[in-house]
């Protein structure tokens, strides 16, 4: 009798076999709300993974969504013209955003009473009205409200940030610098959908000081652990009012906290791509030179910078911001507190953003309250 019922477990176990990761996760319905940033190939050009399936996809010009649908060869039934619409009719468990930073509060009201998940490209919002409101709904109704960074899935990124809080590699942070920034986004080829709201003050909430600036407010919040700043102070310059002549094009902000220091230098002047930083503390620093190498020193050991090239594989970082967010959804994850992708993290940001642009405009330092 014993052996009988040992044979039927084992027959079990090939015919249903044991789900050691947990349990298995339908694909999440997923809409896009927007298409007219450049980054939109992300998600509609995003390899099959099996994680999620498109249900919609909203855009209010009649242009673009032609244009983009040839470009994607999406479905009509796919294509809606009005946000709301598309959420009742195609219920998405989550919605992506892909529209100017002035339009995420209004997807954000839209989804939040519906319990529907959000990311948005980054910055979180145009301001800290905008941002307060959308924390407000997101707490209310219990949804996701992430925001995505390309600097998010560098391995380098979250080498750095292991590096400063787990193993004290640098001792006490001290100072941080941080490039990121590219020719100017006409130099570099981004169409005149992207461009429309890209360079309006009202749209983006300003030029690089938003478009860059954000990234470096995003990773020193996630390496001072959410410590606010005690004030903030920033200079913005246009170098081509011929070109960008309603926002800056060069903006360098200075974050100070008690014991450390963050510069950020964002611009649109860079003669070439860049993102990469530098951080400096007690004992040793580390400077993250793209999305893979990386050079780090230390005092106490008196060796010379030492080289590191630093993959996926090393560290314990997603490479498609979508993978986390559908994991955070699915409950396989939790966001961490001031971690990159966070709402914590990311209202942070725009209060130093919006302190920044007080800052340039007064000319005076900003100090929190």
């Amino acid at each position: 009798m014993r052996n009988d019922v040992l044979l039927f477990l084992i027959t079990l176990l090939f015919v249903f076999p044991l789900n050691i990761k947990g349990e298995e996760h339908r694909p999440v319905r997923l809409a896009v709300a927007g298409i007219s940033h450049g980054h939109i190939s992300f998600i509609l050009n995003r390899p099959e993974k099996g994680d999620s399936e498109l249900v919609g996809v909203f855009e209010s010009n009649e242009e673009l969504t032609q244009i983009v649908a040839d470009r994607y060869k999406l479905s009509e039934h796919l294509l809606f013209s009005d946000l709301e619409r598309m959420l009742d009719e195609v219920k998405p468990d989550a919605v992506v955003a892909f529209g100017s930073v002035f339009s995420h509060l209004e997807v954000v009201e839209a989804c939040a009473p519906r319990g529907i998940h959000v990311m948005v490209e980054k910055p979180l919002a145009v301001n800290m009205a905008h941002a307060r409101r959308m924390a407000e709904l997101a707490r209310k109704h219990d949804i996701h409200l992430l925001t995505n960074y390309e600097t998010s899935w560098y391995p380098t990124t979250m080498k750095t940030l292991e590096m400063v809080h787990e193993e004290n590699f640098i001792g006490k942070l001290r100072k941080v610098v941080f490039h990121h920034g590219h020719q100017g986004p006409v130099e570099i080829g981004c169409d005149s959908f992207f461009l429309e709201w890209l360079t309006d003050p009202v749209l983006n909430g300003g030029g690089a000081i938003v478009d860059f600036g954000c990234y470096g407010a995003n990773i020193m919040t996630a390496l001072m652990r959410g410590e606010r700043p005690v004030s903030v102070t920033a200079v913005t310059r246009q170098f081509k009012p011929d070109i960008y002549p309603e926002v800056d094009d060069e903006a360098t902000i200075i974050v100070s906290y008690p014991e450390a220091q963050c510069i950020i230098q964002a611009s649109w002047n860079w003669p070439f791509n860049r993102k990469d930083m530098e951080i400096y503390g007690t004992v040793g620093s580390i400077k993250a030179d793209n999305d893979h190498d990386m050079r780090v020193r230390r005092r106490d050991e008196m060796r010379k910078e030492e080289q590191r090239h630093v993959t996926y594989d090393d560290v314990p970082v997603y490479d498609d911001p979508f993978t986390y967010f559908f994991d955070v959804i699915q409950e396989n994850i939790e966001v961490d507190p001031f971690g990159l992708y966070s709402l914590e993290n990311n209202m942070q940001v725009i209060e130093i953003l919006d302190a920044a642009r007080k800052s340039a405009e007064k000319g005076e330092t900003i100090y929190f309250e």
